[in-house]
């Protein structure tokens, strides 16, 4: 079950002198006093909730609260359906990786691509390699070209210590 976000005060929880009323219908009755609120709301054998507490006065509604909270239950879910959670893949390599290596690298990235995730290629320079980095971003230019059929860069290829890496997005359609 998913929880409401915000606390939401319902019946004798309301402490405050006078509110806003909305009847069960809809419609509009004036600021009253929360006794006649309450009383109206137990009349029509529903619930006096405050749809509103930062206004002045605060606004209330006669409804069935069960009924309201499965109805904000039912929007959270349906909100968090249409979400998708972007997952980074990683990818990492050498400068002196080998051809067959590459290919294999570049295949994995292409799969991610199309299952939407985005993916993040590391090239790591070992040791002394560091004073090569034309080599290294040899290799990353030969990635990215490979992978412009179905993704995009998001991050420009960058050195951070001892790490070029980049970033690729799938592309949008």
């Amino acid at each position: 079950m998913v929880a409401i976000k915000k606390f939401i005060r319902i019946n004798e929880r309301i402490r405050v002198p006078e509110v806003r009323l909305i009847g069960a219908e809809g419609n509009q009755l004036g600021i009253v006093s929360i006794d006649k609120a309450r009383q109206i709301a137990e009349e029509s054998a529903l619930d006096l909730v405050e749809v509103a507490p930062q206004a002045n006065p605060p606004v209330c509604r006669v409804l069935d609260y069960n009924k309201f909270r499965y109805d904000q239950e039912k929007k959270e879910r349906e909100a968090k359906k249409h979400q998708r959670q972007s997952r980074i893949k990683e990818i990492r390599l050498h400068p002196n990786i080998d051809e067959h290596d590459l290919q294999v690298k570049l295949k994995q990235a292409m799969s991610f691509l199309k299952k939407k995730d985005r993916v993040k290629v590391d090239l790591f320079f070992k040791g002394r390699q560091i004073e090569h980095l034309d080599l290294g971003r040899k290799i990353l230019d030969k990635f990215i070209i490979d992978t412009q059929s179905e993704g995009q860069i998001e991050k420009e290829p960058s050195l951070e210590g001892k790490i070029m890496s980049f970033v690729l997005a799938p592309k949008k359609v």
